[in-house]
């Protein structure tokens, strides 16, 4: 509970959030963009939407991994398997994965207003079943 009194603590609750804000806002709208392109040459490609995915984990593990007490993770699964590696408190990993749920909902949400007509015409980016 010590830890509820260190700034370090609510810098890293900011910077998880941050930075799983960041990761969601630019890989949705980047698969939006994907899923909206008309012709071969006016969008992304499949190619671009996996830089976007690994560009995004990369800068923003970099940027955070000295501020998260175990390091930038953005995930909660992953920050779950760092509780039980006991690399990281109970508080803090609940912390964390409540930080990060507000983060990735708060992204796709700022996607969802600025993208609203493509967000809803394409399901929000998520993959569907083709037909057959």
């Amino acid at each position: 509970m010590a830890e509820l009194k260190l700034w370090s603590f609510y810098r890293a609750l900011i910077a998880e959030f941050i930075a799983t804000l960041l990761f969601l806002y630019v890989t949705v709208a980047t698969v939006i963009g994907h899923k909206n392109q008309t012709g071969p040459c006016n969008g992304v490609g499949l190619h671009g939407i996996s830089w976007a995915f690994g560009g995004m984990i990369f800068v923003l593990v970099y940027c955070t991994a000295g501020i998260s007490a175990a390091g930038g993770h953005i995930n909660p699964a992953v920050t779950f398997g760092l509780f039980l590696a006991r690399k990281v408190s109970l508080l803090r990993t609940v912390a964390y994965m409540v930080a990060q749920c507000l983060g990735a909902i708060c992204g796709v949400g700022v996607v969802k207003t600025f993208m609203i007509t493509p967000y809803k015409r394409h399901g929000g980016g998520a993959n569907t079943v083709a037909d057959g």
